[in-house]
């Protein structure tokens, strides 16, 4: 392995463990705020009891997307340090305005979502939690407009190597920007609702039949089924407009080598670079080029293409688009099937039962594998470029010793194993305090520095500190 590997290695390990809580807060964001009206127009207390449940799982969520995010930027100046020099006229603004218009707005109504259901008024505190929801979509935005931009550049000039905006509009709305911001809004209440479905099928099976538990399994098994076909369709837009801006890409996912009509959709095979063909394939004659044009008859490119005459590929690796494409898919079809039958059974029994939450349970994380692998599929199939037509990766990396990256790696990938432990562990430990499995501790009383007496927490009460004063502290 070279410097270059093992930088797109460490920074595709930092954004895999990033990405995986913006995309359940994103949405779970939106349902507190949904939880939040639905206690005040009904006054209903298994509402607000949903929503204190649900909010501290936020919180833990949000804490972790933070920390895990400043990695990222941290590795423009240490591993891609021709990133910036080249676009960071565009990328620098773009990241500030995220920070401005989205962080800040997060962060400052943050303490009133959580600590200020009984301290301020319902208005305050529903309001607190519509501008943090807001902030956490606007994050997306921002986040997903300079991400469109590396794929589909638009609205700038290249000066001496530099590129300069000339166009802000079209920077922000790229002609891929749409699709990807709809995909990924769609892809995060897809994981928020299989995680809800998911903790809540648990605390059912540790024998939890309270309401809120059976309202919160409703809302997200309904929400789940009706995004799905939605996230379909908007996934085929999305192919139509790779298909036209990053022809490569949909070559590789489909493995297709040669550029024709009437192309066969592959579901199984092995893609061989090195005899360019597929071994082992299966494939349905025509429906690739249905799926992808909406034409029996229309023409898919090959990768063959985009192998120049003396040898070079200019084409990204096909394998792992083509079986993170189809992970992709797969776990989506699945999530349809669970989705729609929990809706069934639940409407007619009115409990998941047994074999049901179990299934339930288990694709409690099934967002996350459908979104690392379609996050691997869009990023990957942009190699070789960084910013594509503009920048090449292997221009904007940084020249490091080899055992350096590997200590870094190493470092960062145990990190990543803790605290993801750490955080489905604290997952668990809420679910089964929430349902009566743990007691909640008592509070600790505190020393005063320096005085040896005890002193009250925010339960203490007013008699402990008047004992400590009597005690001359």
């Amino acid at each position: 392995m070279d410097d270059l590997i093992l930088s797109r290695i460490q920074f595709a390990a930092n954004i895999t463990f990033h990405i995986l809580f913006p995309t359940i807060n994103i949405a779970l964001a939106w349902l507190l705020v949904y939880l939040r009206v639905r206690a005040n127009r009904t006054g209903d207390g298994v509402w607000l009891e949903m929503y204190r449940f649900w909010v501290k799982i936020f919180a833990l969520t949000f804490g972790l997307g933070v920390v895990s995010g400043i990695t990222m930027s941290f590795q423009f100046g240490t591993n891609w340090p021709g990133y910036m020099e080249v676009v960071g006229n565009i990328a620098g603004p773009l990241l500030a305005y995220e920070v401005l218009t989205a962080f800040f707005l997060e962060a400052g109504f943050l303490g009133i979502m959580l600590f200020g259901t009984s301290r301020v008024s319902r208005g305050v505190h529903t309001l607190a939690t519509v501008l943090v929801a807001g902030g956490t979509t606007l994050s997306a935005f921002w986040i997903l407009v300079l991400n469109s931009w590396m794929h589909t550049p638009a609205g700038f000039e290249m000066i001496d190597g530099v590129a300069h905006p000339t166009d802000w509009m079209a920077i922000i709305f790229n002609p891929s920007m749409p699709y990807r911001l709809v995909h990924m809004l769609l892809a995060s209440v897809l994981t928020m609702s299989f995680l809800v479905a998911g903790i809540s099928a648990l605390r059912w099976l540790w024998g939890d039949r309270s309401e809120a538990v059976a309202r919160t399994m409703r809302v997200a098994t309904m929400l789940a089924a009706i995004t799905i076909p939605v996230q379909i369709f908007a996934g085929d837009m999305h192919g139509l407009n790779t298909l036209e801006h990053q022809p490569a890409k949909v070559a590789a996912m489909e493995a297709n080598w040669e550029t024709g009509t009437r192309v066969p959709l592959v579901l199984f095979g092995f893609p061989n670079e090195e005899t360019r063909q597929n071994d082992a394939e299966i494939g349905i004659p025509g429906l690739a080029s249905f799926v992808l044009t909406h034409d029996i008859n229309g023409e898919v490119p090959g990768l063959n293409d985009f192998v120049t005459a003396d040898g070079e590929v200019l084409h990204p690796p096909v394998a792992p688009l083509f079986f993170g494409f189809r992970i992709m898919v797969g776990t989506g079809l699945l999530m349809l099937a669970v989705s729609w039958f929990a809706v069934w059974r639940l409407r007619k029994h009115g409990e998941p039962g047994k074999p049901l939450a179990r299934v339930m349970v288990a694709m409690t994380f099934s967002g996350w594998v459908a979104t690392i692998a379609g996050w691997y599929v869009t990023e990957i199939g942009r190699q070789p470029w960084l910013v594509t037509g503009v920048l090449d990766t292997s221009s904007a990396v940084a020249e490091h010793p080899v055992p350096v990256l590997l200590g870094s790696l190493s470092l960062y990938l145990s990190m990543y194993v803790v605290l993801l432990a750490a955080y489905i562990g604290t997952l668990w430990h809420l679910a089964r305090r929430a349902s009566g499995l743990e007691a909640p501790q008592p509070p600790r009383p505190e020393r005063t520095v320096g005085t040896g007496s005890l002193v009250a927490n925010h339960r203490g009460g007013p008699g402990v500190i008047a004992a400590s004063r009597a005690r001359g502290s």
